[in-house]
């Protein structure tokens, strides 16, 4: 049948205060989908409920890079940054990057950096400090690098709204290209170039890229432009760009864009280069985490992503970088050791800033559509990732301020359909903000703490305009209905055929009905380690929930052992217990009277 109507399984407000719905999908052509590719029919019925048909879902299943990279000509400014590079390389420049401290912004820079080193010439790359500096290009930054030699710097995941530093820049004699995909207004900075698919100008159908995505289609063209120059010979060969794709692939998944199309094969070539072990920052990255298997989108999102982050939060900005760029073993194993330790420290101050934020939160007004909570003394590193938890928790926008002398820094995080980014844009050009800028999902502003209020009412407005109410409705999306006795290999095997999973082609998740808690075992910082069986006990699953310590969830599930519980997630490789294993990661639960 086609998607079911009203709360599956009845669960209108679960543990986690969500309401199940099972996601739509068309029964016919995911028939067709099976049968045309033969294929199970439960990957036909998944295709589908991500919106794949019978047409795309050959190249869905099977991306190729070939058939998915465009020609980065046809982004604007393009041709005149390649040109400008070009001529840096032929004329031995030591080329600036100018990088941001995220993820994407240190995937960017090393993609960068390894690509010039490689074709022999110099690059110095430089990360703000996340709290002496903040965002984006600034005028004593970009004018030290000038000092330094440096006449043309490469700005990447960031710089499309940087007007006066850009204009001080130039002013300075320094060249300015930007590698972006922020949302940008109508005037743009003064630069050489400004390479990014969400200028208001620009016709690219390819919006959804991260920062490193664009940055990959700039190193193509420059190569390209070698290549026909007559650069290339005996004695500097061409460089391999397939196999920086582990970087692409690292900074895309983290930036939580949507993997789907040209996003969706990087990923897919990019996860297989990373399996081959060749970046030297990457094998001890993952040997500091514990990480022993083959890498895929879940090590990359939620073991290697938050190390990484990690540096620019509570440490050195420019470690991402500096790791990921790296072909020195030692060097590589000492940054991610010291990277691995700034997480454990920014785990246990996001720990604390968080419950005070939720604290703050369930005993202010707040707007219907926007979380906002603002303090002293939280640490301007964790805000982002505070933000998204209360996202999480809320299903609404988060915006989390931390405030010290007067001035705020602010980070937001959205939901599907309520655009932040452009809201926070508006909101400093109606004069609210000193700074500030993001995309849909995300956005990052500088704000002065007498203008916290009219911020907060302004960016409730402007998200709440036309808003359909049901978007505010706490969800939880499921798949399927599974059996215990049907989570098995095999079932595993088929799921592995969506691969890559993320945003756009979220992991499946399935809903098991009326399972008894068997066994709870608290592991690790506040896991939930749980044995779940079918009423008659003829089956069993592991499952374990993650960060669930002194939660509703935590609490439910430990005090429930022997009666019977719906119970929701994600199948997994239970890499615990090795070979065909398979358990259960649960992401909520309920009684069986939650809809009642």
């Amino acid at each position: 049948m086609d998607g079911a109507e009203g709360a599956l399984l009845a669960v209108d407000r679960s543990v986690c205060g969500r309401r199940w719905r099972m996601r739509d999908w068309d029964d016919r052509v995911g028939q067709a989908i099976a049968e045309r590719l033969a294929l199970p029919d439960i990957v036909g019925r998944l295709l589908t409920q991500r919106g794949i048909d019978l047409n795309h879902a050959p190249g869905f299943l099977a991306p190729r890079l070939r058939e998915q990279l465009p020609d980065p000509s046809h982004l604007r400014d393009m041709e005149i940054a390649t040109a400008r590079l070009v001529r840096a390389v032929r004329d031995r420049e030591t080329i600036g990057i100018f990088g941001d401290y995220d993820v994407d912004g240190a995937t960017s820079a090393a993609l960068l950096t390894r690509f010039f080193a490689a074709i022999g010439t110099r690059t110095r790359i430089y990360v703000p400090d996340r709290l002496r500096e903040g965002y984006g290009p600034n005028t004593p930054a970009l004018l030290r690098l000038r000092d330094e030699g440096v006449r043309v710097v490469v700005a990447v995941d960031c710089g499309t709204t940087a007007h006066l530093p850009l204009a001080e820049a130039a002013d300075a004699g320094l060249e300015m290209i930007v590698v972006d995909h922020h949302v940008a207004e109508p005037l743009l900075p003064r630069a050489t170039a400004i390479v990014n698919p969400n200028r208001l100008d620009e016709s690219s159908r390819h919006g959804e890229l991260a920062a490193v995505g664009v940055a990959f289609l700039l190193v193509v063209a420059v190569n390209r432009a070698l290549r026909q120059a007559g650069c290339y010979s005996g004695a500097l060969p061409e460089p391999d760009l397939l196999g920086w794709l582990d970087l692409v692939a690292l900074g895309t998944i983290c930036d939580v864009v949507p993997l789907v199309g040209l996003n969706r094969a990087l990923v897919a070539q990019g996860i297989k280069v990373a399996r081959r072990n060749a970046n030297p920052g990457l094998v001890a990255l993952a040997a500091a985490a514990g990480v022993d298997e083959l890498l895929d989108t879940y090590h990359f999102g939620f073991v290697l992503g938050p190390r990484l982050n990690a540096g620019g939060r509570v440490g050195a900005a420019d470690l991402g970088a500096r790791l990921l760029a790296t072909d020195d073993p030692v060097e590589a194993a000492e940054l991610a050791g010291r990277l691995d330790i700034y997480n454990q420290e920014r785990r246990e101050i996001e720990a604390r800033a968080l419950e005070a934020a939720i604290a703050m939160v369930e005993t202010t007004p707040q707007s219907p559509v926007l979380v906002f909570a603002a303090a002293e003394h939280w640490h301007p590193g964790v805000i982002g990732i505070v933000a998204a938890r209360l996202k999480e928790r809320y299903q609404r926008p988060a915006c989390v301020v931390a405030l010290a002398g007067g001035i705020g820094r602010g980070s937001g995080r959205s939901i599907a359909g309520l655009p932040l980014g452009p809201a926070v844009i508006a909101a400093r050009q109606a004069g609210l903000l000193i700074s500030g800028g993001g995309h849909a999902m995300a956005a990052g502003f500088t704000v002065s703490a007498e203008n916290l209020d009219a911020l907060r009412d302004f960016l409730a407005e402007r998200l709440g305009d036309g808003l359909d109410r049901e978007l505010l409705v706490p969800e939880l999306a499921i798949d399927g209905t599974l059996s215990i006795g049907a989570a098995q290999s095999e079932l595993m095997d088929h799921i592995a055929k969506l691969a890559p999973f993320g945003a756009a082609n979220p992991e499946p998740r399935f809903a098991f009905a009326a399972v008894c808690v068997a066994h709870t075992e608290l592991v690790g910082t506040g896991h939930l380690r749980c044995m779940l069986a079918d009423t008659l006990d003829t089956a069993r699953l592991p499952a374990i929930a993650f960060r669930v310590g002194g939660t509703p969830l935590g609490q439910f599930l430990a005090q429930t052992r022997g009666a019977a519980i719906h119970v929701a997630g994600h199948l997994r490789r239970d890499g615990w217990r090795g070979g065909d294993a398979v358990q259960l990661v649960i992401d909520d639960a309920a009684s069986i009277t939650a809809g009642s």
